[in-house]
Parts: structure tokens; C-alpha cells; sequence
């Protein structure tokens, strides 16, 4: 009987140990870049321009997208998809919204569509 007991308790360390230990993720699987990045944004128009050397960006996912949510009464970019390239950096796929390359701690933006553009220098 002491036997047993001894062989079901190992039994049962084993199995803690082995539920217990994950796989590794990606922090970049974990949305790691979702948050607000402050620096150099601007916009431009046909008729118009603003920049801010002081800009934020606030960057969500929904679903498998990304909007990207501007201060300074900039227009919102929303909508848009990510494929990996290197370790934890990710760059913007997809027609008139390529130019968007994000990390953890890193923004840049270069976009241009419909006669807008957008750029973005911010880090957090």
C-alpha cells in the first residue's frame, strides 16, 4: 500500500510539473504593441497640414486588424494588416496602408492614400 501511494504521488508530480510547463509565446502573439506611442506625427491633404513634434498615436487590435488612433485632430487609419518580418517587428500588408512598420517599443509610419498621408516617428 505505501508503494502505491508513493507511485500515484509521483505519478501526480509529474503530471503538475507537465501541465504546468507552457510553450514559450511570442510577445508580439500577445499583442504586445497594442498601446499609445507619443512623437513626431503629422498629416497632410490637398489643403492642409498639421504636425506635432509632441503627437501620440493609440494603436487597438479588433479581430485580425489594427486602427491606428490620432491626437491633433488627425484622421484615424483603421483597418489594417500585419505580417511578421524579423523577431517581435511587424509591418503593414494590404493596399494603401503599407508603410506602417511597429514593435514593442517603436512606430514609424510613412502612408499615403487618397491624397492623404500620414506619417508617424513615436516610440513609447
Amino acid at each position: 500500500m505505501k508503494k502505491t501511494v508513493q507511485i500515484l504521488s509521483m505519478l501526480l508530480i509529474a503530471l503538475t510539473v507537465m501541465v504546468s510547463c507552457k510553450k514559450d509565446t511570442d510577445p508580439a502573439d500577445r499583442d504586445f504593441f497594442v498601446g499609445t506611442y507619443k512623437g513626431s506625427v503629422s498629416y497632410r491633404n490637398g489643403e492642409s497640414t498639421i504636425t506635432s513634434t509632441d503627437g501620440k498615436v493609440t494603436v487597438s487590435k479588433i479581430g485580425e486588424t489594427y486602427n491606428f488612433y490620432f491626437g491633433n485632430n488627425i484622421p484615424d487609419i483603421t483597418g489594417v494588416k500585419f505580417e511578421k518580418s524579423g523577431d517581435n517587428t511587424y509591418v503593414s500588408v494590404g493596399s494603401g496602408v503599407t508603410g506602417i512598420t511597429i514593435d514593442a517599443s517603436t512606430l514609424k509610419m510613412l502612408v499615403s492614400k487618397d491624397g492623404q498621408t500620414w506619417t508617424a516617428n513615436c516610440t513609447r
